[in-house]
C-alpha cells in the first residue's frame, strides 16, 4: 500500500503494515478531522464508510461546502478508484437504528469493517448553575451526554457483533485532556469526555478475546471544541462575569479566540440557534455572552483546519489497525504536559493523604479473627 500523501501541503502519513486494503468507519465524515482522515484513507488504497452527521439548514452551510468540495476532489481522481471506495450515509449517532444501518452499509458493500473511528462531537459550553437557568439549557446539557456519551456508545454497540464475527478489529475513539482534566465552564462537556473514557476502559477488556482492540485518542482541546458545533447558554450576570467572578471561565477564553477569527476572516461569529448569524453581540465582551442560545461553527478556513488537525489525523493513520496499538495516546507535546501535571498534582494529594485513605481500625470479634491478618499496630488488612 502506498503512504504518499494527497497533496504536497499534506502530512505524510504512515499506516501500519497490513497484507490487503481496509475498511474505514468514520462516525463523522464531513467533519475536518472526517475528511481529512478520508482523504489520507483514500490516498492510501483503503475504504471509507463515512457518516454524515445531520445538519441545520443554515447554521450548517460551511460544514456542507466543505464536504462537498471534498466530494469534488474525489470525483478528480476517479482513475484511482477513490469515488468507489468512498461511501457517504447520513448518521445521528443518537439513533441506535442508524448506527447498525452504518455497519451494516459498510459489510454488506466492503465486506466487513476492520477500522472503526469515533470522532462525532460538539460542546455546550456553559456553568453548572447557568444548564440549569431552563428547561432549554437541560435539554441542552442532555444532549451533550446524547451526542458526546450515547452516540459513540451506540456505535461501538453496533459494531460489536460483525467484529466479534471477524475475530478482528480495532475501535478508535477520539478524545480529549478533557478526559483527564477538568475545565470551568466546560463541566457538561468534560463530564461526558469522563463518561466516556470509562467506559471504553471497560469495555477494551471484553472485546480482548476477540481479537478486538480499543484506543483512545487525546487531542487537545482545540480539536474537540474549534473543529465542531459549539453551543453556548446565556451567561448569568454579574455572577459569572470577569469583574465579580475570577474564575478562568472556558467562554471567556473562546470569546477571544472567535473574535480574532471573526476579524481575521471577515466572517460574523455568531447568531441564535437556527439562524444565520444576523443576532451577533458583540459589545465589547465577546459573541458567546449574548442573552439567547448561541449555536455555531468556529469561522475557521480550510487551510486553518488542515493546520489543526493534521497532528491528530496523521496520530491515527499511524495507529489503526496496529498490531499492538496502544490502550491510550495523548497527541501533543502540549496535552501530554497537561496530563503529566493533573497526575502529579493527583499523586502529591495522595501522598498528603495516604494515611486516611488506606488505614483504619476495624474492631473484629473472636470467630472473623481467623480470616484476618493483624498488623503489629493493630490495624487489619483482609
Amino acid at each position: 500500500m502506498t503512504d504518499n500523501p494527497p497533496s504536497p501541503t499534506s502530512p505524510r502519513s504512515h499506516f501500519p503494515s497490513h497484507s490487503e486494503p481496509r475498511v474505514w468507519v468514520i462516525s463523522s465524515g464531513d467533519s475536518p478531522i472526517g475528511i481529512s482522515l478520508a482523504r489520507q484513507i483514500l490516498a492510501h488504497g483503503d475504504y471509507v464508510v463515512a457518516g454524515l452527521v445531520p445538519q441545520h439548514r443554515e447554521r450548517d452551510d460551511i460544514r456542507r461546502e466543505q464536504f462537498q468540495a471534498f466530494l469534488e476532489e474525489v470525483e478528480t481522481h476517479d482513475d484511482e478508484g477513490w469515488r468507489h471506495r468512498l461511501k457517504g450515509i447520513e448518521l445521528d449517532l443518537r439513533m441506535m437504528g442508524e448506527c447498525q444501518a452504518v455497519i451494516a452499509e459498510a459489510v454488506s458493500r466492503f465486506g466487513k469493517v476492520d477500522i472503526l473511528v469515533c470522532c462525532t462531537s460538539q460542546a455546550v459550553i456553559g456553568t453548572v448553575e447557568e444548564l440549569a437557568a431552563s428547561q432549554r439549557t437541560l435539554n441542552l446539557a442532555r444532549d451533550q451526554f446524547e451526542t458526546n456519551y450515547f452516540g459513540p456508545v451506540n456505535l461501538m454497540k453496533a459494531a460489536l457483533p460483525q467484529l466479534r464475527k471477524q475475530k478482528a478489529g480495532h475501535i478508535i475513539v477520539l478524545s480529549g485532556i478533557t478526559g483527564h482534566i477538568g475545565t470551568p465552564g466546560l463541566g457538561v462537556y468534560c463530564a461526558a469526555g469522563w463518561a466516556l473514557e470509562g467506559f471504553c476502559d471497560s469495555i477494551a477488556y471484553e472485546i480482548a478475546p476477540f481479537n478486538t482492540k480499543l484506543s483512545i485518542l487525546q487531542a487537545s482541546i482545540e480539536i474537540g471544541i474549534l473543529s465542531n458545533l459549539v453551543t453556548s447558554v446565556p451567561p448569568i450576570v454579574p455572577a459569572y462575569t470577569p469583574a465579580q467572578n475570577h474564575a478562568p471561565l472556558f467562554r471567556g477564553i473562546l470569546n477571544g479566540i472567535l473574535t480574532r477569527l471573526s476579524n481575521e476572516t471577515g466572517e460574523a461569529s455568531a447568531g441564535n440557534e437556527g439562524s444565520s448569524g444576523s443576532n451577533v453581540d458583540t459589545r465589547g465582551t465577546g459573541p458567546l455572552t449574548a442573552p439567547h442560545v448561541v449555536s455555531m461553527y468556529p469561522p475557521l478556513t480550510p487551510s486553518h483546519l488542515d493546520i489543526l488537525t493534521a497532528e491528530t489525523v496523521h496520530a491515527i493513520t499511524a495507529i489503526a489497525g496496529h498490531e499492538n496499538p496502544p490502550s491510550r495516546h495523548i497527541i501533543g507535546q502540549e496535552g501530554v504536559a497537561s496530563v503529566k501535571e493533573k497526575l502529579k498534582t493527583v499523586s502529591e494529594e495522595l501522598e498528603d493523604f495516604i494515611q486516611a485513605s488506606c488505614a483504619a481500625d476495624i474492631a473484629v470479634d473472636d470467630e472473623s479473627a481467623s480470616s484476618l491478618k493483624e498488623d503489629s499496630v493493630g490495624r487489619v488488612h483482609i
